[in-house]
Formats: structure tokens, C-alpha cells, sequence
């Protein structure tokens, strides 16, 4: 019984981890850059681009 369960628990480890690595953190990065463009981008509507 403690073999079937070891496996049991490697395995949805496994599928955790898979799924942090190839769905979660893509999303997360391009939700982060994309929300921090559109911030610059209302910004800007609002006061006008940077002055250099």
C-alpha cells in the first residue's frame, strides 16, 4: 500500500509542477508585461508622452 501511495503522490507532483512550469508562469509573465503596457499607455493618454 505505501508503494502505491509514493506513486500516487510523485505523480501529482509531477502534474503540479508541469503545470506551474508550462501554463501558470507563460500566463503570469504575459499578464505582468501586457498590464504594465497598458498602465504606460493610459498614463500617457492622460499626461502626455515622457519629455526628454
Amino acid at each position: 500500500m505505501q508503494a502505491s501511495d509514493s506513486n500516487n503522490s510523485r505523480s501529482r507532483e509531477l502534474r503540479a509542477f508541469l503545470f506551474l512550469t508550462v501554463v501558470l508562469a507563460p500566463l503570469l509573465s504575459v499578464l505582468i508585461v501586457s498590464g504594465y503596457g497598458f498602465l504606460v499607455w493610459v498614463w500617457q493618454i492622460f499626461h502626455g508622452p515622457p519629455a526628454y
